[in-house]
């Protein structure tokens, strides 16, 4: 999901979230993932069970984008960061999915897995999104993979002037960290 604001923001275009931009979302480093499920295996405590996976922190949309931003490093001038806020309602995308998440909280507590697996994440959010960033998105888009990425929900919610427009320009002073 991380490729559409990667995607965004490397053309340097705004990235548009609908609605108000802070519903809370969690994010988890496949390398986490395959850990934990390895730490499943001869454990008679996980047989049966049900493990949430994902970093032990939420983020929401806005911030989402603000660390994808921090992610790209040097490839982005964070100062440059233009957000649209939307009303999803006010549009007709057809089949088209506008935002890679649903308009709503969607995180989890973890300590059952760190609890009964000794595992624990080893990637932040941050971190995660440096390395999908580098070994991921940045290999696709040199190989042309991004070539033809649809923004066409996008540019309609850009070029509708019904839409009240909320921006948000720059970096935040707590440099989310």
């Amino acid at each position: 999901l991380e490729e559409y604001f990667f995607a965004s923001l490397s053309e340097g275009r705004r990235v548009c979230i609908p609605g108000h931009g802070q519903h809370i979302t969690g994010l988890g480093h496949v390398a986490d993932l395959a850990t934990a499920m390895a730490q499943v295996i001869g454990r008679d405590q996980a047989k049966g069970q049900v493990y949430n996976i994902q970093d032990t922190q939420s983020v929401s949309f806005e911030g989402l984008t603000k660390l994808c931003a921090q992610a790209m490093g040097s490839d982005f001038d964070a100062t440059k960061l233009d957000i649209k806020f939307y009303d999803p309602k006010m549009f007709d995308f057809g089949d088209k999915k506008a935002f890679p998440m649903r308009g709503q909280h969607f995180f989890c507590s973890v300590d059952k897995a760190m609890r009964d697996l000794d595992w624990a994440p080893k990637f932040n959010m941050l971190d995660g999104l440096k390395d999908s960033y580098l070994n991921d998105f940045k290999i696709k888009k040199a190989a042309g993979a991004f070539n033809n990425f649809d923004f066409s929900c996008d540019d309609l919610v850009l070029k509708d002037d019904r839409v009240a427009v909320v921006s948000y320009n720059g970096m935040p002073k707590d440099d989310l960290k």
